[in-house]
């Protein structure tokens, strides 16, 4: 997370020194790992992203640098324009590198208890007037504010993963932070071309709040179904019809190892720490975390297996908790009988990716929503439940004061999960 907010902040410093009344500022940006190994692999991967960067943008590179007659064909811009984004960059594991900075992005591990003694720390070395932004997902901002005795130089930018790629970012500021942090948050924002949503100070607030639930959901369902199915078979099902009969990019297994299991554990954590009407807890995700099979990306991004093992990126198995080993996908066997059981998809069923830029996909959803709700099949009956449920989260997100309008919760959701539709909706 913390790489791809540095692709960001390093493109928005080169673009903006170019600029001919910035071209006398100093602008430096301190990257900060606890690795060298760490900082060598960010190299790598700011060099690419920045690559990526100015292929896409040679217009607006050929007008910055308009005055360089040196800079004649797009690759001699892009070297240079590649060049002149690692140049402020500083890249170390020595804490005190963050000294003379007045602007902090923190983005470290989802745990208040090692985030706070690192902002202390940076409190003590900064600037008095250094303002932090912190990445993280889940804990409210006021106690992270409090704990560091920040004095409302604090904010909540949630970036969403990758961040050069997602366009979302949440803002959550706590009650005492200062209106001028708040300012200044929306426009890095703005600069940094981000769809902004502003969530209220609560535990996961609004893509947390919803993803947590949902996820608890499909395991409750998963328990729910034991009587008739397995484990593997509950999770394999729940995992279909989460993304094929609700229409969404992954399955939600699929995307909580996306995330990572360590990751959800510790978001179910938080939120519990803080949510004293809800239990936030779940055997499922307790036996994985245990067990260590935990998800989540490797170095060149491919996926980790977890709740599923993954072929050339796909999902091809689930894992069986009590052999300790994977049960590969059988379309002539066992997941073939399950697809029978779940039943035909109804009329209008296409999937996410065939809807995803269908410019009528509004009407066709609709029909296919509506067919859904209607059909009696094992597969129909478990949709639209888990649609009303999801509703049903959206929803007291709004009445609990987390989000302010339910256009927020789908907004983020649409924006930030890449779902279709947002969960508030007229389809059930």
């Amino acid at each position: 997370m913390g790489s791809g907010i540095a692709v960001l902040i390093a493109q928005e410093m080169a673009k903006e020194k170019l600029k001919p009344d910035n071209k006398n500022k100093i602008y430096r940006l301190n990257c900060i790992d606890i690795s060298e190994e760490g900082l060598d692999g960010l190299q790598k991967y700011l060099r690419a992203q920045l690559t990526k960067v100015a292929e896409k943008s040679t217009i607006l590179l050929r007008d910055l640098y308009a005055n360089r007659a040196d800079l004649v064909e797009n690759f001699d811009i892009i070297a240079q324009f590649i060049e002149d984004a690692m140049a402020p960059l500083r890249f170390g594991t020595e804490l005190s590198m963050a000294k003379n900075s007045g602007l902090v992005f923190e983005a470290i591990i989802e745990n208040k208890d090692v985030k706070i003694p690192l902002l202390t720390e940076l409190n003590k070395i900064c600037p008095d007037d250094a303002y932090f932004l912190t990445n993280t997902s889940s804990i409210p901002i006021s106690i992270l504010n409090e704990g560091a005795a920040l004095g409302g130089r604090i904010i909540g930018f949630h970036f969403y993963n990758p961040p050069v790629v997602q366009k979302l970012a949440e803002l959550i500021a706590a009650d005492d932070t200062r209106e001028e942090v708040k300012a200044l948050s929306l426009d890095i924002g703005k600069r940094l071309r981000k769809t902004i949503v502003l969530s209220n100070d609560k535990a996961g607030f609004i893509g947390n709040g919803h993803f947590s639930r949902d996820g608890l959901y499909a395991m409750q369902e998963v328990e729910r179904l034991s009587s008739e199915f397995s484990e593997v078979e509950g999770i394999y099902i729940m995992n279909k019809v989460s993304q094929d009969l609700l229409l969404r990019p992954m399955g939600i297994f699929q995307l909580i190892d996306y995330v990572g299991i360590d990751v959800f554990y510790s978001i179910l954590n938080i939120i519990g720490e803080y949510t004293k009407d809800e239990i936030f807890s779940s055997e499922i995700i307790n036996k994985m975390f245990d067990k260590k099979i935990l998800g989540g990306q490797n170095p060149d991004g491919s996926q980790k297996d977890g709740f599923l093992k993954y072929e050339r990126g796909r999902p091809a198995g689930v894992y069986d908790i009590t052999s300790a080993d994977y049960k590969m996908f059988d379309p002539d066997g066992w997941t073939g009988e399950l697809d029978k059981k779940l039943g035909v998809y109804p009329d209008g069923f296409k999937p996410w990716k065939a809807l995803l830029m269908d410019p009528a996909k509004g009407d066709k959803m609709a029909v296919f929503f509506k067919n859904l709700v209607a059909a009696k099949t094992i597969g129909a009956e478990l949709a639209t439940a888990y649609l009303k449920r999801s509703k049903e989260i959206g929803e007291k997100l709004v009445a609990d004061k987390i989000a302010n309008s339910a256009e927020d919760v789908n907004k983020v959701l649409t924006n930030g999960f890449y779902h279709l539709y947002g969960p508030i909706n007229e389809y059930i």
